[in-house]
């Protein structure tokens, strides 16, 4: 199962408040962007700060890139703030050049329908309606091109890779047989769901600078910063593009100095920055489990979401607050069946998806919504769940035991690409810094 993390995500906003932490690059408020990091008061001024192959990247691009970051992190934004993340914006916005040009100079089409549908995609994930995230980054001060910008590269640096890899994209079967009988051949041993954040080290004079960078990010992570917006933000490795999902690994498939640490981590803990052959790696250790052994109770849901027009008062519910939970009751005692949850999910208009897709019911939070959840029988709704936001309405349609840590062949390929893709993009990247002409000014 790949997407855990999105369907707790809308469960545990049913069983409490609104999505406390979205996806990355989407949400907050920030004075405007063209403050510079001095100050309301300082005179700004669009300057140069590095020349890439004869590319600009300018104070706006950083200022934008750095505003865009503290605001999906909920950072507070302030001059001190915005100055500790301008040396690592201003070093990625550089790797970023390098690229696009690489992506323009291989003619890798990306095209704006595939930017609209990125953002389209974010909106969803966030329950925000159509331009809804465009709003409401120019509420923020935050010009939407910032995050046109980055979705562009991102894209486009994953089609070039993927060219670059050519037949092996494609794992031949014995490749994969090879893999899936290694696997099983570790049946006990400790496996881990990791996550990451990649910051490479290519000129040994800035190392310093980069560890004061890296010690920062591990410093905010700790402080409540999404490890995915961090990751997504920062991380140069290709997991950036899955907010740093690693996915289930044993020791051996991680470098030595990163399984030293993950093997003594508990759950939910994030290592400081680890040196690691070409730069600095964080890792969030989410799970741990045995190979092979690992039997989950998955289910598929459909979710009604009524929404209230103000927070919820329990000892004083407006006339709104308690139609809406009249509403929900109706549908707990009409519906028959996943369909008609999901068709009053989408004539609710909330614009939270009804379908959260498969949910290990062991990994639901908080408590009382999982206990909710595996007392219901599928395709029976639950009682109305009220919270400070909204009331909402369950329905199992599906529940089946599996063994969630035996490799299929379809993992066992998407595994092996990934580890290609993320050697090649490591190696391109390299060549090209080690290639470019890069003039940085102050």
């Amino acid at each position: 199962m790949r997407h855990p993390a999105r369907a707790l995500l809308l469960l545990s906003a049913l069983a409490g408040s609104a999505l406390a932490t979205p996806p990355a690059l989407a949400q907050g408020s920030a004075r405007p962007a063209v403050q510079g990091a001095a100050g309301a008061n300082a005179p700004w001024v669009n300057s140069i700060v590095a020349v890439v192959n004869g590319d600009i990247v300018t104070r706006a691009d950083v200022d934008g890139r750095r505003r865009l970051f503290a605001l999906n992190a909920g950072l507070t934004i302030t001059p001190e703030v915005l100055q500790r993340l301008t040396p690592q914006v201003t070093r990625l916005l550089v790797d970023e050049r390098l690229r696009m040009q690489e992506i323009q100079r291989r003619r890798i089409p990306v095209r704006d329908a595939d930017i609209a549908q990125a953002v389209e995609e974010l909106e969803r994930r966030n329950g925000l309606p159509a331009g809804g995230l465009v709003a409401q980054l120019r509420r923020a001060g935050v010009e939407p091109r910032v995050l046109y910008d980055q979705i562009r590269v991102q894209i486009g640096w994953a089609r070039l890779i993927r060219q670059l890899l050519g037949p092996q994209a494609n794992p031949a079967e014995a490749a994969v047989a090879e893999l899936i009988a290694s696997q099983r051949a570790r049946t006990g041993q400790p496996e881990f769901l990791v996550s990451e954040i990649f910051i490479p080290v290519d000129d040994p004079g800035e190392e310093a600078e980069v560890r004061s960078f890296v010690d920062e990010v591990v410093s905010q992570l700790r402080r409540g910063v999404p490890f995915p917006v961090a990751a997504t933000q920062f991380s140069q490795a290709q997991t950036a593009l899955q907010g740093g999902d690693l996915g289930w690994v044993g020791a051996e498939a991680l470098d030595q100095e990163v399984a030293a640490i993950v093997t003594q981590m508990p759950p939910g803990a994030v290592s400081n920055a680890i040196r690691v052959p070409g730069g600095f790696q964080i890792v969030a250790l989410r799970q741990r489990r045995e190979v092979g052994r690992d039997m989950a109770t998955i289910l598929t849901l459909r979710q009604a979401f009524f929404p209230f027009s103000q927070p919820l008062n329990p000892n004083s519910p407006t006339p709104q607050q308690v139609q809406t939970v009249e509403r929900a009751r109706n549908l707990a005692g009409s519906a028959r069946g996943c369909e008609a949850v999901e068709a009053a999910a989408r004539a609710a208009g909330s614009g939270r998806d009804p379908n959260p897709g498969e949910v290990r019911l062991e990994a639901i939070q908080p408590p009382p919504l999982r206990q909710l959840i595996a007392g219901l029988t599928p395709g029976r709704a639950s009682q109305p769940v009220i919270a400070p936001d909204g009331v909402a309405v369950i329905m199992v349609c599906t529940r089946e035991t599996r063994n969630q840590a035996e490799l299929t062949p379809d993992a066992a390929r998407q595994q092996l690409v990934r580890d290609r893709v993320e050697l090649l993009s490591r190696q391109l990247q390299r060549d090209l810094r080690r290639r470019a002409q890069i003039e940085m000014r102050s």
